[in-house]
Formats: C-alpha cells, sequence, structure tokens
C-alpha cells in the first residue's frame, strides 16, 4: 500500500499544496507554491522548488532536488540523485572573464517518463527545456537548456546532449553518444554507442560514428595512415588526371 501524509521531519510551506493521498518522505523540503498531486510518493531528502508541480501518481525515490518551477506529468518516475531544473551553461563573455547568463525558463516533463539515477536537465535559458510524454533516461545522462526530447525516445547512459538541439519522437540513443547544440534529429533514428552528432539528421534509420574496437597495434598503424589521406588523395588525384587527361 502506498505511504500517506507528511514526515515528521519534512519541511512543508505553509502555501505548498500537498494533496492528502500524497507521501511526503523523511527530510523533505516542499518549497512555497510547490504542488503535489494525489498518490505522489516523496523519498527520503527530495527537494521540490518553489512553484513547482509534482503530477498525481509520481515516485521521487530519494534525493531527488525540483529547481524552481519544474512541472512534472503523471506517473514519473525520478530515481535517486536527479536533478531538475538546474540554471543551464550559459555564459557570455566580457573581457577576459566569464560571466552568467540568467536563465528564466524551466522544465516541462510529461506524463510516464523515467529519470535515472544522477541524471541532471537544466532549465531553459528563456523557453523552457521539454521532455515529452513516454521518454526514457537511463543513469548519468546531461540534458542541457532548451533541449526538446519528443515522445517516447530512449536514452541510454552517459549521453550528452547539448543546448537547444532537438530530438524527435520514438528515436533511441545509446550509450556515450554526444549531441552537440543547436541541430535536429527527426522521428525514428537510432544511433549506436560513443556516436557523436554534429549535424542534423533529416532522415529516420540508423547512424554509427566512431572508430571501431581493434588491436592496438592495428590502431595505431591505421592513426599513422589517417595522417597521410591529405598527402594520399592529391596523388591519387595526380595520376588520375596523368591516366585519363594526359595533364
Amino acid at each position: 500500500p502506498l505511504k500517506q501524509g507528511v514526515h515528521p521531519t519534512a519541511l512543508v510551506d505553509e502555501s505548498a499544496k500537498v494533496d492528502a493521498s500524497a507521501w511526503i518522505g523523511a527530510h523533505c523540503v516542499v518549497a512555497a507554491r510547490a504542488v503535489i498531486g494525489a498518490r505522489a510518493q516523496l523519498g527520503p531528502a527530495c527537494l521540490v522548488g518553489e512553484g513547482s508541480r509534482v503530477g498525481d501518481d509520481c515516485r521521487l525515490l530519494a534525493r531527488v532536488t525540483l529547481m524552481d518551477g519544474v512541472r512534472l506529468g503523471r506517473r514519473v518516475t525520478l530515481h535517486p540523485g536527479a536533478v531538475i531544473g538546474s540554471d543551464g551553461f550559459g555564459m557570455a563573455k566580457v573581457g577576459e572573464a566569464w560571466k552568467p547568463v540568467p536563465q528564466l525558463g524551466g522544465v516541462r516533463i510529461g506524463d510516464d517518463v523515467d529519470i535515472g539515477a544522477n541524471t541532471t536537465v537544466d532549465r531553459g535559458a528563456l523557453e523552457d527545456t521539454v521532455i515529452g510524454d513516454g521518454v526514457k533516461i537511463d543513469n548519468q545522462v546531461q540534458v542541457a537548456h532548451n533541449v526538446v526530447i519528443g515522445e517516447h525516445t530512449a536514452i541510454a547512459g552517459c549521453v550528452g546532449i547539448s543546448g537547444s538541439a532537438r530530438i524527435g519522437r520514438r528515436c533511441t540513443l545509446a550509450g556515450g553518444v554526444g549531441i552537440v547544440g543547436h541541430l535536429e534529429i527527426t522521428d525514428d533514428v537510432h544511433i549506436t554507442g560513443m556516436s557523436m552528432v554534429t549535424r542534423s539528421i533529416t532522415r529516420p534509420g540508423t547512424y554509427s560514428a566512431g572508430t571501431p574496437l581493434m588491436p592496438n597495434a592495428q590502431w595505431r598503424r591505421n592513426a599513422v595512415r589517417m595522417r597521410s589521406l591529405d598527402e594520399l588523395a592529391r596523388e591519387v588525384k595526380e595520376l588520375y588526371n596523368r591516366v585519363f587527361f594526359n595533364k
């Protein structure tokens, strides 16, 4: 049976709204104007920031942090150590120093989303960071500010998604994939492990990048040859011109 009520060690602001069927666990903090939905379960030491909303039947397992202005849909599960709504990495160079740019957006998470342990989802700079319904995110994933992830996409551990990238619906990102910012990936794209995505993908399908594993000696030989590719290409072009065009 689900727990109900508020643990004696929890701190709940008087302006927060907590459904009577919800559970606020030991050492939790629920800040001003936060809303906790029906049957929601907050495990030990969770933080729900000002104005944040936790939907019906959500589970925040332990030490989950929702910063201000985060909105969770229904049946969302957040695993231990997840941090949702930290400031995005927005910096402007002023002289020789970097100055933080205010991050004024929030985070919106849809229904039936799972987010793994120690995963971080940053708030948007102006607009919200958005995670669609049914998205599944593994442990130790970084989702930067203004990212949009489409419905029912699955993301494996240690993926890094840079700011303002847009991921389509029903995509899969295997472990260790890196995605640069300000690009778009269409629906039904599958990216294999450790790939680096540096440009938009406009057609569905499976994509790979990087060097497959091989014996070290072979890899070293290939690395040496790689440094000679420009020179080799010029020599092949010169030979082609001499053979076919008598140049």
